[in-house]
């Protein structure tokens, strides 16, 4: 049984902050996936993704993440996860995400990472 995912959006000095709370999977991603087209990012931005109460992040969660990595992107924002837990961390060592997502213990060092950029 899938357990409900809780999606947070608010807005932090450098952008949008989504915090995910529950089972990110198959019944669940497409949640994260809708909440991105209102985030109304800006170039210079972050988006941070707080994962601190993800339970359980499948294969269609980690797809979930990117697409939000994808959409920070394509708004020339810059993405940032935080408080990602160790089984999901181990995960992302070995599909080699580690090295495409900048992580932060938690959300608030996150957001104090950020800088706004130069211009």
């Amino acid at each position: 049984m899938t357990e409900n995912l809780t999606v947070h959006v608010r807005v932090g000095a450098g952008g949008a902050v989504i915090g995910l709370a529950g089972e990110l999977d198959h019944h669940t991603a497409h949640e994260v996936r809708a909440a991105l087209p209102g985030l109304g990012l800006r170039p210079g931005q972050q988006l941070v993704l707080d994962l601190a109460g993800i339970t359980l992040c499948d294969s269609s969660g980690l797809t979930a993440l990117i697409a939000a990595r994808n959409h920070a992107l394509a708004a020339d924002a810059s993405i940032a996860l935080a408080a990602v837990p160790e089984r999901v961390r181990r995960v992302f060592r070995i599909v080699g995400l580690d090295q495409v997502f900048p992580t932060h213990p938690t959300a608030r060092e996150a957001e104090a990472a950020w800088r706004t950029p130069p211009g």
